[in-house]
Parts: C-alpha cells; sequence; structure tokens
C-alpha cells in the first residue's frame, strides 16, 4: 500500500465509535487509509514514506470550527485589540498610540470594547476626547453594537441619525445628534466602510453582494485577509469551520484560494436571509448550493437572525429585562411570516441556522422550525439553533424531537472564559440562571450539540474553549452543564461535522475519510482541566497537507 505519511507512538482519539482508541494513523492521497496500532500500520509502510513520532502525544481529527466570522476575523487581525481594557486613560493611550503609527487609516477602528470600558455609557463626545480630528470607532466583543467620535458618524452620514431596518437604531440623544451608539449591522455598516473593508461584510449586514463586482486586484487583497484568518486558526488545529459571515462572493474568494493550493480549511458557507427580502430570493441560495459544493467549499444553508444580544438587551425574551419594564425586545422576524419562511428554505432541501439568544428568540426558532417539518414532512435536514443563551425548559425536548442541533460556544457564558459575570446580574433574573447556557441538559434530552467560539466574538483558541467548557462553574441555583472530557472533544470533531452534514468526510478519524488531523503538544487526559488552555498545537494537518507546525515540534 502506497502512503504519503505515517504518524505513530500517539494518544489516538478517533472518535469513530467502531474504534476509540489507537496508535497510529496512516495518510495517502489526503485521506486516512490506515488506523490501529503501532505495528500494524507500520507494516504497511512501503518505502519513502513519511514517519511521524507522535512520541505520545493526543492525535484528534482535525477541529470542526461550528460557528466562527473567518473574513471578518482576518480582517479584524489588522485592527486595534482592546479587549480586557477598562478605563478613559487606558482607551485614549491605546487609540493615540495606535493611530499615530498608522496616519493613512481612513478609520482608526477597535475591536472588543467592553460594554462596560467606561463608568458611564459611551458617547461620541467620549471619543472625541480620545481623538477628535480622524474617525474613530469601536466594535464591542459580541459585534452588534459600535461607538464612533464625531468624525466617523459625520463622514458615515450618520450625525443627524438615519432611517434603518427594523432592529437596527442610530442611537440618538437629547440634542437630537446621534449618542455615538450604533446597534446593529446595518445601523454602523456606513462607518465600517469608512475602513475599506464594507464589501467583505455585506452577507451578515444585508444578505448582498458587491456591486461593482471585485476586481483582481482587489480580490487578491480580500484573499490576504481570508489566508491571514486562516493561519490563525490552523494555529488552533482548526481544519473546517462552518463560517456564518459570507455570501456568494466570500464562496468565489475561497474557491479561487482553493484552485491557488491556498485554501487550509474546509469552510461551509451560508445564504443571509434578511427580513426585508422576499421568499424569491431564496433562489439565490438554492443556486449558491449548486454552485459550491465540493470537499472544501460548500453552501447548502440559510442564516438568519432571530433577535440581537443580552448585553444591549436586544435579545428577545418571554419575560421583561430587569429593570426595564416592559421591555421584552422583539423577534426580528414576524412569527408567522418566519414559519412561512422556514417552509420555504426547508421545500428547497437546504440547511436553517439561526441565531437566537434569548427565550422568546429560541421558542419562535423552534416554532418555525416545526411549521416546516409538517407542511414538508420531517426530513434529516439538521436545522440548527446558534447560541441558545436562555431557554425556557417547556421547549428543551422540542430540539431532540424536531432533529434540531444546538450550536453552542463554550466561551460565551459570563465568567467561563472572558466575559464578565457581571452580564449575569443586569440581563437575567437570578431565578433564571438555571435556564442559561444549558448545554448538558440538552445533550441529556437528546439534542445534538456542536461547540464553537465565533470568532472574533470571542477568541478562537479550541484548547482555550476546551478549558471553559469544562472548568465552568455552575450559576447559583443552576445545576452542572458541562459536557465530560470526550463528549466535548466529540462537539468540537465529530459533534461539528454532523451539525455540517459533512460527518462522511471529516470529524472522525479512520479509513476512507478525509487526513484532517489535529495532534496536541502533549496527552490531554493527561492535563488537569484549568491547564487545557496552555496544551498547544503541535500540528495541523488538513487533508493530508500540514497547515501548522507548533514551534516545539520538529
Amino acid at each position: 500500500m502506497a502512503m504519503d505519511m505515517i504518524i505513530t507512538g500517539a494518544r489516538v482519539l478517533t472518535m469513530d465509535e467502531a474504534r476509540p482508541r489507537a496508535e497510529a494513523v496512516a495518510v495517502e492521497g489526503g485521506r486516512i487509509v490506515a488506523v490501529g496500532s503501532d505495528a500494524e500500520v507500520l507494516a504497511l509502510a512501503g518505502s519513502g514514506v513519511r514517519v511521524i513520532k507522535a512520541g505520545g502525544r493526543t492525535l484528534l481529527p482535525g477541529f470542526f470550527e461550528s460557528h466562527l466570522h473567518l473574513v471578518l476575523g482576518g480582517v479584524e487581525l489588522e485592527q486595534l485589540q482592546i479587549g480586557g481594557l477598562s478605563g478613559f486613560d487606558g482607551l485614549r493611550e491605546a487609540f493615540r498610540s495606535y493611530a499615530v503609527a498608522r496616519p493613512d487609516l481612513a478609520l482608526v477602528m477597535a475591536q472588543g470594547a467592553s460594554y462596560e470600558i467606561l463608568d458611564h455609557p459611551v458617547t461620541r463626545q467620549d471619543l472625541d476626547a480620545v481623538i477628535a480630528d480622524r474617525p474613530i470607532a469601536m466594535m464591542a466583543p459580541d459585534h452588534h453594537t459600535v461607538w464612533a467620535n464625531t468624525a466617523a458618524l459625520t463622514a458615515a452620514g450618520l450625525l443627524f441619525g438615519a432611517a434603518m431596518p427594523h432592529g437596527h437604531e442610530v442611537v440618538m440623544a437629547a440634542d437630537g445628534t446621534a449618542s455615538g451608539e450604533l446597534r446593529e449591522f446595518e445601523a454602523f455598516g456606513p462607518v465600517l466602510a469608512l475602513g475599506g473593508a464594507a464589501h467583505l461584510q455585506l452577507g451578515i449586514a444585508t444578505g448582498g453582494e458587491p456591486d461593482p463586482w471585485p476586481d483582481a486586484a482587489q480580490r487578491g487583497r480580500d484573499k490576504d485577509k481570508i489566508a491571514a484568518g486562516l493561519a490563525h486558526c490552523a494555529a488552533q488545529g482548526i481544519t473546517a469551520m462552518v463560517n456564518m459571515d459570507g455570501n456568494r462572493y466570500t464562496c468565489v474568494l475561497l474557491a479561487e484560494m482553493r484552485d491557488e493550493a491556498r485554501l487550509t480549511a474546509r469552510v461551509k458557507v451560508p445564504f443571509h436571509f434578511k427580513p426585508h427580502m422576499g421568499l424569491s430570493e431564496l433562489e439565490r441560495a438554492s443556486a449558491m448550493t449548486a454552485e459550491f459544493d465540493d470537499e472544501w467549499v460548500t453552501s447548502g444553508f440559510v442564516k438568519m437572525f432571530m433577535d440581537g444580544v443580552v448585553d444591549s438587551r436586544t435579545a428577545f425574551m418571554l419575560q421583561d429585562y430587569p429593570g426595564v419594564p416592559g421591555h421584552k425586545s422583539f423577534p426580528l422576524f414576524e412569527p408567522e411570516r418566519f414559519k412561512a419562511i422556514c417552509t420555504e428554505i426547508d421545500r428547497r432541501g437546504l440547511q436553517i441556522a439561526v441565531h437566537a439568544i434569548g427565550d422568546g428568540a429560541v421558542r419562535t426558532t423552534i416554532d418555525g422550525y416545526e411549521a416546516a417539518g409538517l407542511a414538508n414532512g420531517f426530513r434529516d435536514l439538521r436545522h440548527r439553533i446558534e447560541h441558545i443563551e436562555l431557554i425556557d425548559r417547556a421547549d428543551v425536548p422540542r430540539l431532540a424531537a424536531l432533529g434540531i442541533t444546538a450550536s453552542v460556544q463554550p466561551p460565551h457564558p459570563p465568567g467561563a472564559m472572558d466575559f464578565p459575570m457581571s452580564t449575569m446580574d443586569t440581563v437575567f433574573y437570578p431565578e433564571r440562571w438555571r435556564d442559561a447556557y444549558l448545554w448538558k441538559t440538552l445533550a441529556d434530552a437528546g439534542a445534538a450539540v456542536a461547540y464553537a467560539s465565533d470568532w472574533p466574538v470571542t477568541d478562537v483558541s479550541v484548547m482555550r474553549g476546551l478549558q471553559a467548557a469544562l472548568t465552568r462553574v455552575p450559576y447559583d441555583g443552576a445545576g452542572d452543564e458541562r459536557l465530560d472530557l470526550m463528549e466535548s472533544l466529540r462537539a468540537y470533531t465529530a459533534g461539528g461535522a454532523r451539525a455540517a452534514h459533512m460527518e462522511g468526510l471529516t470529524g472522525r478519524l479512520m479509513p476512507g475519510l478525509a487526513a484532517d488531523l489535529v495532534l496536541l503538544d502533549g496527552d490531554i487526559e493527561a492535563f488537569a482541566a484549568d491547564q487545557l488552555g496552555a496544551l498547544g498545537i503541535a500540528l495541523t494537518i488538513a487533508g493530508g497537507q500540514i497547515t501548522h507546525r507548533g514551534s516545539g515540534f520538529a
């Protein structure tokens, strides 16, 4: 048997129930051709095969990132990072140091600005005191709010407000001018456009495509940004991903990179359906699905937003927000219309993924999926709900009953990783904490679970996410919602592949599947849960090609 590569001496966790553990894996032509003991696999080797000695390190299927924003993340890698920063003096120093070194930037953009970065709601006047003579702006970690200074608001045509679609808002001050706070994509899109990357965000912002179509030179610059994002992900062991910020233009760029041998992960890209669209727009989704359907670039699903986020109180709740009588927020799609949309998408045989954070949004989404199944017949389309930060207990069993995947993010629960616990105090009543971030409850009830980061909303590091998943402390009055190590690894590998209808290609280590592997720089089962974030990535292999090599692994 001809082979390209053999990895031996590993603690192989295959995620294949028929053979969960092994010592060695052989690769040929981008596929796994053998999994077994060192003796079994080495006996098959011919001359010239590359043998990699793992030295007792853990070998896993390459990580499947079930929800990230590859293009946005790639763009943001070059921007000012202010996550964890607080106080005006630190904010001013960070902006000014970054801006002085980059005098030609049309927009000085910062990422990771906490909603509590100042001791009061941020205004344009606050940012004017940071820098007044250049457009500057900063994005909240959840990517649903931007704050801009007067120069940026003026250049974007927003200083005196602007009409916005339902759920998007230029927040106005008492004097009739914009306060500086911009909520949701269409509100802050004109500010982001000042930086020259707006055409890369059209999918998630409006569902549209660039017009005019970017020329080869612009596409080259855009592909460089994607390549930066891919390299960042490969360094975390990621070999496949569901990219939630794309459109057909994204697919075109990825396909060109595939043909140029620059694509280092398998990428699934949605069609974004927005509330202003008619059902006829779904023909574009079907066309994308037909056009992009290979082992590296695929579509096949429609993404929608049912609500916003808890921090800005735009997540749709069944109960009022604490301290805000009468305010539950609202669904971005009217429920009966949403049912009709889901029914048409489902009829086309396309998967649906809906951002739903509040328990009201989750219930509305489940109702839509149920209506589609009743109309078309229940099939294995694996519709998904993204995030599910709060759910009414009555809705928990409905996920499994309807075959819905829970696509959830271990870094998201406040207090688990980078988000402060203070969020729990301000957006959820304490008696509802028991209903927040219910991963184990959902899994125990039979729902399929896939893990992800939502990068760049949070760190894309799978190992940090895994640590957060395994060390999360139960909230007051709540149960322990942690899945164990093997369940968590499955949610980052085979579970993600299944959620994306890619289990016949990747997500497990077994003969015939793609040679997508990650070699951790140690034995994961010997690491304490609270140390997993420090466990490095020795090798990442996608399609039989090494896409990342850790500095300590020869």
